[in-house]
């Protein structure tokens, strides 16, 4: 196969780039397009050589695009407009005009890329910008194939349900048959293997029930019965790794010390934090706001095995802050490194953050970031 030129748009930290080297697909990317200054110099220290346009993706002229003569789109635009938690403004909201600039562009360009690959947020799939991306595709021919998939679906335990759609221009067509369904896994025509080489299942009913939210009697912390069953079902999933083989070895001492939860935090959110340990096989969805948000931004990690989680929490209501922080402050708290979340996210040991970038900033680009390992197999699936 000859050398794909790659487009990468809303380049971010790299996550797309990462991807396609693990793909194997022989390709360059000839051109790397984002706005955000931070993203901006990870990409530049982790890709020297890679052409790094920082600029908005309106000010790209039709030109622009045609002179890259790209066979390639790998793109994941803002997510914002789409979020469950966000206004969900969709295509009114100014951050989605770049991607309808896309649309707009994509049937005029002189030459259409033979593939193209998107990654989202749930929720994307029921926006009207998704149905002005399936639209556009339709009119110029393309083949393509929806999917919701979460990392637990390769046996990575971390929960990241997201949209994905690949694309592929005529006359060519997938190896797997196509349907109009969202696929909620991998189609079974691939070879369904985990990142460490061992066999997964081709779907997962752990990417699907960990977005679900149910109620019901509170048993301890703010978690119901039917919380604690579903995290013991997806603890004893043997198909999804342990947690520890993602954890730094080094994070020892006074290395650590700056990822303890602090007293202030543990005081107030103790009921609402998600507590994993290194023998779990699952952790919530990593965000932006992880590390200074705490409801909803992602696990942490009791690192003092000796002491039992419900022991700590039985009678923690009826303790004077003192003693509530005294058994708390037993289980050892501490929030994932940048380093582990990258690992979870299946950057490469080659992925580095420059000096100047603060933990705080490392948070919040791996938050907006992909699951590398992921992107892989949808390239693959994709040109194969």
């Amino acid at each position: 196969m000859e050398r794909l030129r790659v487009l990468e748009l809303y380049s971010g930290i790299g996550g797309m780039h990462y991807a396609l080297e693990e793909s194997g697909v022989p390709a360059e990317v000839v051109a790397a397009v984002d706005v955000n200054t931070t993203a901006n110099n990870i990409y530049k220290h982790n890709f020297p050589n890679t052409p790094l346009w920082p600029k908005t993706i309106e000010g790209m002229t039709l030109n622009d695009f045609n002179k890259l003569n790209f066979d390639m789109i790998l793109m994941s635009p803002p997510c914002q407009p789409f979020t469950r938690i966000g206004l969900q403004g969709d295509i009114s909201d100014p951050r989605a005009r770049s991607f309808l600039y896309i649309l707009d562009l994509l049937p005029r360009l002189s030459k259409l890329p033979r593939f193209i690959l998107l990654e989202n947020v749930k929720g994307f799939e029921t926006s009207s910008a998704r149905d002005a991306l399936v639209k556009t595709l339709t009119e110029c021919g393309y083949s393509f194939q929806e999917f919701l998939i979460s990392p637990t679906c390769i046996g990575i335990p971390n929960s990241r349900l997201r949209y994905f759609l690949i694309a592929k221009a005529p006359p060519g067509s997938f190896s797997f048959q196509t349907t109009s369904e969202i696929l909620e896994g991998f189609p079974r025509s691939t070879n369904n293997e985990g990142p460490d080489g061992s066999s997964v299942p081709d779907s997962h009913s752990i990417a699907a029930s960990s977005e679900k939210e149910e109620t019901g009697e509170i048993v301890y912390k703010k978690e119901t019965a039917h919380d604690l069953e579903r995290k013991r079902c997806q603890d004893s999933e043997e198909t999804v790794r342990r947690l520890q083989d993602f954890l730094e070895l080094d994070t020892q001492g006074e290395d650590i010390e700056q990822y303890l939860l602090p007293p202030k935090t543990l005081l107030r959110y103790a009921l609402l934090l998600d507590i994993v340990t290194p023998t779990c096989r699952r952790s919530v969805c990593f965000t932006k706001g992880y590390g200074h948000y705490v409801e909803g931004t992602g696990s942490v990690l009791q690192s003092c095995m000796d002491t039992n989680l419900e022991n700590v929490f039985k009678s923690l209501e009826l303790l004077s802050e003192e003693e509530k922080l005294n058994q708390l402050s037993k289980l050892k708290l501490r929030y994932f490194t940048p380093r582990e979340i990258a690992n979870l996210m299946g950057f490469p040991a080659r992925f580095t953050f420059p000096k100047d970038i603060s933990v705080k900033q490392r948070y919040r680009v791996l938050g907006n970031s992909l699951n590398v390992h992921i992107v892989a197999k949808l390239i693959t699936l994709m040109v194969s």
